[in-house]
């Protein structure tokens, strides 16, 4: 699996109406037994967001999400799924196929990271709906 920011957030955000759900599954998963996929595009935006003041009422401070950031990676099952040799190809095909801009590049790139490794995303966005040779789900749902 190869998890998407939205549920990181989520999942570390109190304050947030999917907090206990998102909170509950990421635990499980990353004490269970199946990889969990980290993409830094996941956990650098996840950084991104927890700390923006512009993005969260109560932001946190640096220290606290690298902290996050840091303890979901020591889990045993977590590991950092890498864009492969075939990056540029399978993104670009993606791109291109599904005519992809502006904020859809992000989940184009993962998807293309998820299939270069064969995973399943796990995200409460639904675009990655549009992307019909990913395997996708919402976990929170």
């Amino acid at each position: 699996m190869l998890i998407d920011t939205n549920i990181l957030l989520y999942a570390a955000n109190r304050a947030a109406p999917e907090h206990d759900r998102a909170s509950e599954w990421l635990e499980t998963q990353l004490n269970g037994t199946t990889r969990v996929g980290l993409p830094w595009e996941s956990l650098a935006s996840f950084y991104r967001i927890a700390t923006n003041p512009r993005a969260m009422r109560r932001p946190m401070r640096g220290p606290e999400a690298w902290q996050i950031v840091q303890d979901w990676l020591r889990a045993p099952v977590s590991w950092i799924p890498a864009p492969t040799e075939r990056h540029a190809e399978v993104l670009g095909g993606l791109v291109e196929r599904y005519r992809v801009s502006g904020t859809l590049v992000s989940d184009a790139h993962l998807a293309a990271i998820a299939l270069q490794h064969g995973l399943e995303i796990c995200s409460a966005d639904t675009d990655f709906a549009r992307f019909t040779e990913v395997s996708w789900r919402n976990p929170l749902a």
